[in-house]
């Protein structure tokens, strides 16, 4: 796996797996109109976002322009072969390996108030991408679960996590398929307190390939918006990023 960089977020490449390439998927909760906050599943900095400048793809590369923003429907990740509807009051945007929502309500993030955090957010990426361990979905999304946390709510952006306590953990079908959540209520040393969830379930494009969706909403938030976008997510073959899908 190559590290480059992207937009607004950091981009990686899957090595030859399946014919698939392409970058990470967008952060959940960082707001992705900045270079940095929390969030960021693929900044230099690691867990908790990333602040570093966008740099070319590679040497001689065009630039990757930005994709558009879609204020209503479904965005679609044509990597896994799903979409993820867009909630009320939130945006979607299609990456180079999966796909993200995001509430459009933003504020300073209280560990670092030259970055921007948003009320909450969700993406889509391979589990090979992230780098989750596992063979079942249940196997990866609790693996997954300490990452997300900290990605959303870690260090950077809101002083680190003083304590969890776990929601739920069961088995759930998103799209056809049969999949695993595990969610956790995480306690912050600044700011706001979270919801965060990994779901994990066999991609409907390779179901040897295990999708992961990242969860992370503000606890004064409703976690039904979870709930909501858990259920909406379906099996797409868009590719073009207009919320339509096929």
């Amino acid at each position: 796996m190559a590290v480059l960089a992207g937009i607004g977020v950091g981009v990686y490449v899957l090595a030859d797996d399946g014919g698939s390439g392409g970058g990470s998927a967008g952060p959940a909760q960082q707001d992705r109109r900045d270079s940095g906050g929390r969030n960021d599943p693929f900044g230099d900095s690691g867990g908790g976002g990333g602040g570093e400048s966008p740099a070319p793809d590679s040497p001689g590369s065009p630039e990757r322009s930005e994709p558009p923003t879609i204020d209503s429907g479904s965005v679609a990740d044509p990597v896994s072969g799903i979409s993820l509807p867009i909630p009320d009051g939130w945006s979607g945007q299609q990456l180079s390996v999966g796909a993200s929502v995001t509430s459009d309500d933003s504020y300073k993030c209280p560990g670092d108030a030259s970055n921007t955090c948003t009320k909450g957010g969700a993406y889509s990426a391979p589990a090979l991408v992230l780098g989750t361990k596992g063979d079942t979905a249940e196997e990866v999304a609790k693996a997954d679960i300490e990452a997300n946390a900290e990605e959303s709510y870690g260090e950077k952006a809101y002083g680190g996590i003083t304590s969890h306590e776990e929601l739920a953990s069961k088995a759930v079908t998103v799209a056809g398929q049969k999949g695993y959540l595990v969610r956790w209520k995480a306690v912050t040393e600044k700011g706001a307190d979270g919801y965060v969830e990994s779901l994990a379930f066999p991609s409907p494009a390779d179901p040897e390939r295990i999708v992961v969706v990242r969860f992370g909403v503000d606890t004064d938030q409703q976690q039904t918006v979870i709930d909501e976008i858990t259920k909406g997510i379906e099996v797409s073959e868009a590719g073009g990023g207009n919320g339509q899908d096929v």
